[in-house]
Parts: C-alpha cells; structure tokens; sequence
C-alpha cells in the first residue's frame, strides 16, 4: 500500500500537510501582498482537505464537507475584501511590497 493510494486517509494528510507548507513558505517569505494571499487560501485549501478526508474516512454524515463549503465561502470573502484593500494601498502608495508600507508607524 503506497503512501499516495487514495483509499488511505494517510494520502489526503500528506496532500494536505504538502499544500500547508507551500503556504506557510508563500505567507513567511513573501513581500508581495498578492503573494501572501495566495499563501493564505492555500491554507485554507488545506484545512478543506483535511474536513473533506476526515468526514470521509471518519464519519457517516457531511459535516466535513459543509464546514469545507463554510471555509470556501469565508475565503472568496476575505479575499474579495483582500483585494480592495490591496487596490487602495496601491493607490496611495503606488506599490504592493508588505515591507514598504509603514505610514501607520508614524
């Protein structure tokens, strides 16, 4: 039995565990603010895949899929608000990079 056999609960935690990663990296060591958002739904992505496995291989009802359709919802809305947030830092400060916008400290 491999490690990526779908039949396994193990395939879907290494999946998940592999898309957790790529984001916690994208969210640490980017300075695009793009970037960072991305790093986020891809954690989120991957707290779905660990809803949607566990439900499968734990339970017999569909709480798993619909706390997953609960996150996919809160995700297009924080990215939606995300994203004009972004467009208005753009605005007055003609860049995305996280690093240069510090006019709060002041």
């Amino acid at each position: 039995m491999s490690i990526l056999d779908p039949t396994n609960l193990n395939a879907y935690l290494f999946v998940s565990t592999v898309l957790f990663a790529l984001g916690s990296y994208a969210i640490v060591s980017r300075r695009n603010a793009v970037s960072v958002l991305m790093g986020i739904e891809l954690v989120l992505n991957s707290a779905n895949v660990n809803f949607v496995a566990f439900s499968r291989f734990t339970a017999t009802d569909l709480r798993g899929q619909l706390f997953a359709i609960f996150v996919i919802i809160l995700a297009a809305a924080e990215a939606a608000v995300a994203l004009a947030i972004i467009l208005a830092i753009y605005h007055n400060f003609n860049t995305i990079d996280v690093n240069e916008i510090d006019s709060l400290r002041d």
